[in-house]
């Protein structure tokens, strides 16, 4: 009886061995077919971005959002009254398809204004692209150019699709950082302070480089490219026959006199440049997503083929509205009333605000001199923050995060803008935009007063 019973066990025993053995070799098999559906190749390594992290924690702990860059204040009205004409609008093809490259009253009103900017003569229908905003800008510029091994150069702190869509292409990014020149004192940093490097840049370039990437105004720094920097980016660009994408979507928020140059105007490099705008930026309609590419055709052209094969055409409404809202500026271009004008002076204003208030809560500010945000220095202030409950592995997110629980009010985490080697050096920033309403900027202040 006593053997019968061990003998049921042992079988009881193997049977369950032998089921969890056949339940992993199904498992594996399953992995190993689903295997098939993972990522390909070119997008492995892929993760969310911070704006997917930073909105879930706005919406989660409902903050004062000084960390996403949109205005929260209404845009111009001849902007928005242009929509609304529009919708009513008795012709019945402005919401039809319209042309794939571009409507014809925006290419048309964009050749106009940058002509004259330019000093040459832009074909509307051949040296001038219309995008899903900018970002497609920069997608169809990126994919259109850069083949597998190519090499990009990418200045530090970027955009945080710049790197990823070089990768996509094939491409190798190649980084080079801004780095902050020693300054005397406590008090604010200058945007003009931060600077390349001139011997690791020029080492940069070599055969393989196909494109760099330049941002003027800068995003996060607020730096604006002065004329004698952008001589030597467009002296190596020319010297190893270098793409030049220009992001120059905050074109038209420069302060303090300031001067914001076109790359593409200097001696050389008109045939070697694509310059990218924005409606979103240039008129504070961020959710219209309509943005442009302008150069020379035989460059250009390379665009419209991913265009055409991926958006196809973006919406006809929205860019009829911004084609009548660009006409309404050509008029009033360089007076007092217009919006290229109005905006810059109220933003400084702004921006001068911002920094007083970071200064006052213990921060040090680096002051822009274009865009819309400003980057500071949070480090005086870690002896005031518990980081110990946050488990990010990077400083400023640690302090970001920290403040949007414990405060109520959120910034962006620098170190998002840099690649993994470089992430340390935007540790000790915070990224705030001040493109607000002033009730907004004075519930910031209110909030660090209180905190100090």
């Amino acid at each position: 009886m006593l053997r019968s019973c061990r003998r049921l066990a042992t079988r009881s025993l193997r049977d369950q061995f032998q089921f969890q053995v056949q339940r992993h070799q199904q498992t594996a098999a399953t992995c190993s077919n689903m295997d098939k559906f993972d990522l390909p190749k070119r997008l492995q390594g892929s993760t969310p971005s911070v704006w997917n992290e930073y909105i879930a924690l706005a919406m989660q702990y409902k903050p004062l959002n000084l960390g996403q860059g949109f205005p929260d204040d209404a845009a111009p009205e001849y902007v928005t009254h242009s929509l609304a004409d529009i919708a009513k609008d008795e012709n019945p093809l402005l919401h039809q398809y319209t042309r794939g490259y571009g409507h014809v009253r925006l290419v048309q009103a964009l050749s106009k204004l940058y002509s004259g900017l330019v000093s040459k003569e832009l074909n509307p229908l051949t040296d001038i692209l219309i995008t899903s905003g900018a970002y497609e800008a920069l997608y169809s510029t990126i994919m259109g150019h850069v083949d597998v091994g190519d090499e990009v150069i990418i200045i530090e702190p970027f955009f945080d699709c710049y790197e990823p869509m070089v990768k996509m292409a094939g491409g190798v990014p190649r980084f080079i950082p801004l780095k902050l020149r020693q300054t005397e004192g406590t008090g604010p940093i200058s945007s003009a302070d931060w600077v390349l490097d001139d011997a690791e840049f020029e080492k940069l370039f070599n055969s393989k480089t196909k494109m760099i990437i330049l941002n003027t105004p800068h995003n996060p720094i607020g730096k604006v490219f002065n004329r004698k920097e952008l001589e030597r980016i467009a002296e190596l660009c020319r010297k190893w026959n270098v793409l030049c994408v220009s992001d120059e979507v905050y074109e038209w928020l420069v302060f303090d006199g300031a001067e914001h140059i076109r790359i593409c105007t200097l001696p050389g490099m008109w045939d070697r440049t694509i310059t990218l705008g924005s409606a979103g930026k240039t008129f504070s309609v961020t959710g219209w997503k309509i943005g442009w590419a302008y150069g020379p055709a035989q460059l250009i052209r390379n665009l419209q083929m991913v265009h055409q094969n991926s958006v196809y055409t973006c919406p006809t409404p929205l860019q009829e509205g911004v084609a009548r809202s660009f006409e309404v500026e050509l008029a009033r271009l360089g007076k007092p009333e217009s919006y290229f004008l109005s905006l810059p002076r109220e933003l400084k204003q702004k921006r001068d605000y911002m920094a007083k208030f970071l200064s006052d809560a213990g921060m040090r500010p680096t002051i822009p001199e274009g865009g819309y945000f400003m980057l500071a220095d949070w480090s005086p202030l870690a002896d005031k923050v518990d980081l110990s409950s946050e488990p990010d592995k990077h400083r400023d997110y640690k302090f970001t995060k920290w403040m949007t629980k414990n405060m109520g009010l959120q910034g962006i985490p620098p170190s998002a803008f840099y690649s993994e080697p470089n992430k340390p050096l935007g540790e000790d920033f915070v990224r705030y935009c001040f493109i607000k309403k002033q009730e907004n900027l004075d519930k910031a202040a209110e909030l660090l007063a209180k905190w100090k």
